[in-house]
């Protein structure tokens, strides 16, 4: 059994200050996919940078207290791949892949275009200049698993006011077409709606305005997304809510695989 887990901490020493890392090591996960560490290498204490079992691997942005992506594993990769060789992307540390054998991990951060048309005109950039990529992954003959904060809500079911934020980043219609795309014409598979194609109110995002955690007014913005290898052998995927290390839920996926 393979267990993979995918989380977005709002910042790696703040999420450590809430108990992170003790739970971290109780889940017997095998990976772990990290996003949004708000740290520089220099910060990253030898505790964070190797808790317990795990040894981790990050990827920072240049611009310090912003993004930045990070692994942990319980046994070491074949290769680490920092980045995409893109200048404008690779500065906000947002693509870090570890292979292991036949299987490909990343963690993948997807700006947020919420705050600014700025913003949201370097997404809309990222997910232009990523389409390429995530058409070699699929076609590269590895098994993939694409972790991480896509900062997209796909479908109506996966947030819960979906009628009022039709014209808000993250659910805009362009968006959620580019996402389907990369489900439809590249073959890659949302690994949790595949096991739960119908179950509503599945969330791993809640704003931290008014009462959305307590009322569960949340999006569904992190997925695993695989290649359909490794995707039919998900079995059990589950969001953690019974602890908060950040504004993001983990996500965690068990899957029948051995490589």
């Amino acid at each position: 059994m393979l267990r993979i887990i995918s989380l977005n901490l709002n910042g790696i020493r703040s999420a450590v200050n809430k108990g992170f890392l003790p739970w971290l090591q109780a889940q017997n996960a095998d990976l772990v996919c990290l996003q949004e560490l708000k740290a520089q290498q220099a910060d990253l204490s030898e505790e964070i940078c190797a808790p317990g079992a795990f040894r981790g691997w990050f990827h920072c942005a240049e611009k310090r207290g912003y993004s930045g992506v990070g692994i942990y594993a319980r046994r070491r990769p074949n290769k680490v791949v920092e980045g995409l060789g893109i200048a404008e992307i690779d500065a906000e540390g947002r693509y870090l892949q570890a292979d292991f054998g036949k299987l490909s991990v990343v963690s993948l951060y997807l700006p947020s275009g919420s705050s600014s048309e700025e913003r949201q005109t370097a997404k809309f950039r990222f997910m232009e200049l990523f389409w390429p990529q995530l058409a070699a992954l699929r076609a590269s003959g590895q098994e993939v698993v694409l972790c991480g904060d896509w900062n997209i809500a796909h479908q109506n079911i996966d947030l819960k006011n979906w009628r009022s934020n039709q014209k808000n980043s993250g659910f805009l219609p362009e968006e959620r077409q580019w996402l389907s795309r990369v489900f439809d014409e590249l073959g890659w598979v949302d690994v949790f709606r595949q096991l739960y194609p119908g179950t509503p109110d599945q969330y791993t995002w809640w704003s931290n305005r008014g009462q959305a955690w307590a009322k569960n007014v949340g999006w569904r913005i992190d997925y695993q997304v695989g290649t359909a290898g490794i995707a039919e052998t998900a079995v059990r995927a589950s969001i953690f809510k019974e602890q908060r290390f950040s504004d993001h839920a983990p996500l965690i996926i068990d899957y029948d695989w051995k490589s």
